[in-house]
């Protein structure tokens, strides 16, 4: 299977994910919660605590349990901000439920998934994370909807559509 590698050759009304999942970034006094990934999808990547959903889960839900198993701590006031289609050419792709919370209960701690790092919303480390969030991350900080397409090959992003 050939997959396109530039959004508007793909029949998005049409397009359907391999996995759903979510992200999910704390902000409170002028910081944002995020997380240096140990493993899976994107390990290495300074990114949100989140994941995919488990059968049954909404993505409110998987986003809220993501971060309690990624940081051992519980997200409060959560509102959903966007939405990220990713379609990989390898043939994979996601869609991502994109959440913003105004605190959270405990204190974020490390486990085998992820390290925390509470982060000054002016020195957000863009250069160790994916290519779109650079993108789409200023749009949830600033309360905006939006939604993004985006074309990946491995982690080069190559090409993308972001509407607010």
């Amino acid at each position: 299977m050939d997959i396109p590698k530039k959004v508007q050759e793909i029949e998005w009304d049409r397009w359907t994910a391999v996995d759903h999942a979510t992200l999910l970034f704390v902000v409170r006094d002028g910081q944002v919660l995020l997380i240096h990934k140990k493993k899976g999808l994107g390990a290495g990547k300074i990114n949100g605590p989140g994941g995919r959903l488990e059968p049954g889960e909404t993505p409110l839900q998987a986003a809220i349990r993501e971060v309690q198993e990624e940081l051992l701590v519980t997200p409060v006031g959560v509102r959903a901000c966007g939405e990220l289609l990713f379609q990989f050419i390898d043939g994979y792709s996601i869609h991502g439920y994109v959440f913003r919370a105004d605190d959270c209960e405990g204190v974020p701690t490390e486990t085998d998934e992820a390290i925390p790092v509470w982060t000054p919303l002016e020195a957000i480390p863009y250069d160790c994370m994916w290519a779109d969030d650079r993108l789409w991350m200023p749009l949830m900080l600033n309360h905006t909807p939006f939604k993004g397409k985006f074309i990946f090959e491995d982690d080069t992003m190559l090409d993308h559509v972001l509407e607010a």
